[in-house]
């Protein structure tokens, strides 16, 4: 009998410790770290994707003319670069034959849109920023046409969004003028 009663303990015993404590400790602790493990592993998966594909694109940046991207970087800017852009406005007018009496940074820019000109809400996300400059300049006709030549043909994005014009008996008129600058945020 004892014979008997000695492994039908010891069964009781093991079928106890598996349902007390193995059971609980796998699907509880045990499945979570699984499931962590699972979700590291996903992450990983991406991380990896994330740095091919990195990879790829620095390569293919490296494959770029290194002249077009500098003429990239120029008319698309990293930064605003006030006292470049306003010294380039200043040479342009110079060669035009415009005399730039004052340069303002508008205030009431948000999103790069002028609150006064936005018809639609804009997102926040957008990669490109902007920021409208006021511009004062006193020549002729024909140095104003040159002038606005000069900002088509620039290298850096600009819109010319106003022009105001005061009229004179001399031929040297008097403008205000509106300029919207670009850069890449």
């Amino acid at each position: 009998m004892n014979t008997r009663i000695l492994p039908l303990g010891a069964l009781l015993v093991a079928a106890g410790i598996l349902f007390v404590y193995v059971g609980p400790t796998w699907s509880g602790s045990i499945a979570a770290t699984k499931a962590s493990i699972a979700f590291d592993d996903q992450a990983l998966a991406a991380a990896n994707q994330y740095a091919k594909q990195q990879n790829q694109l620095a390569s293919e940046r490296n494959n770029i003319d290194p002249t077009n991207l500098e003429r990239l970087t120029s008319f698309l800017p990293n930064s605003v670069d006030n006292v470049g852009l306003i010294l380039d406005l200043n040479a342009l007018a110079a060669r035009s034959g415009l005399s730039l009496s004052n340069i303002d940074v508008i205030s009431g820019t948000a999103n790069g849109n002028s609150s006064a000109t936005q018809t639609l809400p804009v997102a926040g996300s957008t990669p490109v920023g902007s920021v409208d400059l006021s511009l004062s300049a006193i020549g002729t006709y024909a140095a104003l046409q040159a002038f606005i030549i000069g900002t088509e043909r620039s290298a850096r994005l600009l819109d010319v969004r106003f022009i105001d014009v005061d009229g004179s008996d001399t031929g040297i008129y008097s403008y205000r003028m509106t300029l919207r600058l670009y850069w890449l945020r």
